[in-house]
């Protein structure tokens, strides 16, 4: 699975695999493909530092890269602390209420929430940067849009290649604008933030919208035989998150939303604003339908939403409140019925690759004899044989 992107990054696949737990990572990167950490979840630069130290042990000198998010537009001198103050009463009121309605626990005297999206915010973001410069990070992508200029300026003059989650031409319009080296195409299928066109459409479309920027193709992707479609389409690698959630390696801590994700077919997603603010596709669960119910006081706009549901997402981990309990996951979860290793994974994604290339070179022989044996697809129709 080598394309001309894959050669340029020095993995022997052309799959890019985003993931938050660094044993995933770096096991995506010894297998050929490269591992992306997520950073989001750091709320400290030590504690990022203290992961890329692992991912740097465990590589096997493999490249890898990190996903930063970064809002696209950023308000100067607000503080964590001011946006709290911006969540209405009410909306409190309404978590608070459905915790108790489904029994969960409060948080032990003294333990924070270890669920914060501080790193929404613009100034945890770029500290996670001044820690990712001090590494070889080989590809820095952005989640939320094109980093800012000078953002992207210092990832290139670290030999960075700087990627960008797209759901449309529009969008795909801004990451050229900004100097954006690679663009995933980010399709509805896709779990965690993402649009409303389907991956089979996105990809050829921004193949031609960004090109000869590379494309990689994401959303609903979880088989060789996809990975096949994608390049067809133009991509030059794959973008896959989801199908890494119940790998042995992933530290999701919880056995009560592993068997949920095992168990979950691929109509059991949601595209809901609940986690964040803005629409991401996930596990539906009560949470979720509590929500999107047109009875409940909405959602708030990020990152407001993300500040107000922290505590209540880390009681429902914490005490494995199954019927709230959700992650966000992409359609592909259908296919994941079983734990197995990331290598295990990657042997599936590469025999059904091959396997798809060699229908198609089947396809394409009985076409071309097919051609042969009624004279067709070589003439010009006068006769005249074209060599073709």
């Amino acid at each position: 699975m080598q394309t001309e992107l894959s050669q340029q990054l020095g993995i022997e696949h052309a799959v890019f695999g985003f993931t938050p737990f660094p044993a995933v990572a770096a096991a995506i990167s010894r297998a050929g493909g490269l591992g992306v950490l997520g950073a989001v979840r750091y709320s400290t630069p030590d504690d990022l530092a203290r992961d890329l130290d692992w991912m740097q042990e465990h590589t096997d000198g493999k490249p890898y890269g990190l996903d930063v998010v970064m809002p696209a537009k950023k308000v100067e001198g607000v503080t964590e602390a001011d946006v709290e103050a911006m969540i209405p009463a009410g909306h409190r009121r309404f978590v608070a209420e459905t915790l108790a309605r489904y029994g969960v626990p409060e948080l032990p005297d003294g333990e924070a929430s270890g669920w914060r999206i501080t790193g929404w915010m613009e100034e945890v973001a770029r500290s996670q940067l001044d820690v990712a410069f001090d590494y070889p990070v080989k590809l820095l992508a952005s989640a939320l849009g094109p980093p800012p200029a000078d953002v992207v300026r210092r990832a290139h003059d670290h030999g960075m290649l700087v990627a960008a989650l797209a759901g449309s031409a529009r969008h795909a319009a801004h990451h050229v604008a900004a100097g954006i080296d690679v663009v995933v195409a980010q399709g509805y299928e896709a779990g965690g933030h993402t649009g409303e066109i389907a991956t089979m459409v996105l990809t050829p479309e921004l193949v031609r919208a960004v090109a000869p920027l590379p494309v990689l193709a994401a959303g609903g992707i979880g088989s060789g035989e996809q990975i096949a479609a994608g390049l067809a389409l133009g991509a030059q690698g794959v973008w896959l998150g989801s199908i890494w959630l119940t790998t042995e390696e992933a530290e999701l801590n919880s056995p009560a939303l592993t068997a949920k994700l095992l168990a979950a077919g691929s109509g059991d997603t949601v595209r809901s604003r609940a986690l964040t603010g803005k629409p991401a596709r996930q596990l539906r669960t009560a949470w979720t339908d509590a929500w999107d119910d047109p009875a409940g006081p909405g959602t708030l706009p990020m990152p407001l939403q993300g500040l107000l549901v922290a505590e209540a997402v880390s009681r429902v981990q914490r005490y494995e409140a199954e019927p709230l309990l959700g992650t966000p996951v992409g359609q592909i979860v259908g296919r994941m019925t079983a734990r197995r290793s990331v290598q295990a994974v990657f042997d599936d994604l590469t025999t059904g690759f091959e396997h798809a290339l060699d229908r198609l070179e089947r396809i394409a022989g009985r076409a071309a004899a097919t051609d042969t044996d009624t004279g067709t697809g070589t003439s010009t129709g006068t006769g005249t044989d074209t060599g073709t």
